[in-house]
């Protein structure tokens, strides 16, 4: 039987490089919350609790977390990171196990590298502790792991307390570290604040089990998995990372990406096989694209599902609710809302389909809307298989189209139109032979006038 694990999450830093009233663990990264980025590789580990240490922005995490079976507890003074962990000790009572510690503002952290954690604790000659390491392209502030060939610690300090030499050490300190639970809480109460920022510090635990002869080792991984966000600047650098992550995954598993520098996944979006996808196109969250569809240059898409063999774009719009059945086609400067669009149907140019069930073989002519919204409520239309709507109509909603019906161009329909049925709605046309003549022959003859 495996050991159980409960996991903590630090999330009590201030956050004032972001300079944003939203919560720093908050702020998402290709389209989910950092911290939410961070649970979902929890989850696949099944921990048995999950404890998000917070300080000010409490509400919001907390509605963030909203039935998720995540316990918040608060550091209401920011005394370090030893303090912060400290304050889940009562949240873990009669806990007995694995205890991973993981930072809400580091949210690309794999599920592989959480469960290599964890079997090096349980593993040979189980270490008190196991520290995430990594080596940075420059080292900067980050605290020193100094360690031997086989991964045991001689000595973690931190920046602000380290010598030249240990300065000069490459291997940095992630924060992250998996301890049993029973030594944890023991050593945390014998952490001090003896050091240049009087603040209790979490890697303290390790020198404190040396001490009594208990040794703990160093795992390391890439620096990019444990990059941290303190601004907007790191948010952008994180966002970028995670988005060559995904390009690159959408690639090995069948996917066309002409330009993959220009397209932007969400958290979720689902690509099938043989899927082609042009530059400068951007995936909201909740969207799936089938095999073999087309996406054209500079389309937004949110929440929608594209079937095979489909065409969209170029420069179209799909918003949450739009369902593209086999082979529909999408063209330019078309939006789709909360519209099905039946096997074949066709909507190639400017035009508008909300609230909408479009039928098989339907054809959208060019500028047509659907006129969902009368400044109270949305209201649907429905389109038979095989109607044709004809360029500039306007369709009224609520309004039902027929199988076979043929609505004329330029009409503005508010009936309902009968199976087969023809519906032209337009006034009708004046005639006055030369009146052009004569008003262009006047309106020269006054520009004339007033020019003298």
């Amino acid at each position: 039987m495996s050991t159980p694990l409960a996991v903590i999450v630090l999330a009590a830093g201030q956050g004032t490089r972001m300079k944003s009233s939203l919560h720093k663990v908050l702020h998402p990264i290709a389209g989910r919350p950092m911290l939410l980025h961070l649970l979902a590789s929890v989850s696949s580990l099944a921990p048995e609790r999950q404890v998000v240490v917070v300080g000010a922005g409490r509400e919001q995490v907390g509605k963030a977390l909203a039935g998720r079976g995540v316990e918040i507890v608060v550091q209401a003074e920011q005394l370090g990171t030893g303090h912060a962990v400290a304050q889940a000790k009562e949240a873990l009572v009669g806990f007995a196990g694995d205890v991973l510690i993981l930072y809400g503002d580091v949210p690309l952290v794999r599920p592989e590298t959480m469960r290599a954690m964890i079997a090096r604790l349980d593993g040979p000659n189980k270490p008190t502790c196991v520290i995430l390491g990594f080596r940075p392209p420059d080292a900067a502030a980050y605290g020193r792991i100094i360690a031997g060939p086989d991964g045991r610690i001689v000595k973690m300090v931190e920046y602000k307390d380290a010598s030249a030499d240990e300065r000069a050490v490459d291997l940095c300190n992630s924060g992250l570290m998996a301890v049993r639970a029973a030594d944890l809480f023991a050593l945390l109460e014998r952490v001090g604040n003896d050091n240049a920022a009087g603040e209790y510090y979490l890697p303290d635990i390790v020198m404190l089990a040396a001490a009594d002869g208990r040794a703990s080792v160093v795992i390391e991984t890439d620096a990019a998995e444990v990059a941290g966000v303190n601004s907007r600047a790191e948010l952008a650098a994180v966002e970028a990372s995670w988005q060559a992550m995904r390009r690159a995954e959408a690639m090995r598993d069948g996917a066309t990406l002409i330009a993959p520098e220009t397209v932007f996944f969400a958290y979720d979006t689902v690509l099938a096989q043989d899927v082609t996808i042009e530059p400068n196109v951007v995936f909201g969250p909740g969207v799936t694209v089938a095999e073999g569809a087309v996406i054209h240059a500079f389309c937004h898409i949110e929440g929608a599902r594209i079937g095979p063999g489909v065409s969209v774009g170029p420069y179209a719009r799909l918003r949450p609710g739009a369902e593209l059945a086999e082979n529909v086609r999408i063209g330019n400067f078309v939006e789709v809302k909360n519209a099905r669009l039946g096997r074949g149907a066709k909507a190639n140019h400017l035009s508008y389909v909300g609230d909408a069930t479009v039928g098989e073989e339907v054809n959208i002519g060019a500028g047509t809307i659907t006129c969902n919204y009368d400044g109270y409520f949305k209201h649907e239309t429905v389109i038979g298989d095989r109607a044709f709507i004809g360029s500039n109509s306007a369709l009224i909603a609520p309004v039902r189209i027929g199988r076979d019906a043929i609505v004329a161009a330029g009409s503005a329909v508010s009936r309902d139109v009968a199976d087969g049925e023809l519906r032209l709605v337009r006034a009708e046309q004046l005639v006055k032979p030369g009146w052009a003549d004569r008003f262009h022959d006047a309106m020269r003859k006054r520009k004339s006038v007033e020019k003298q």
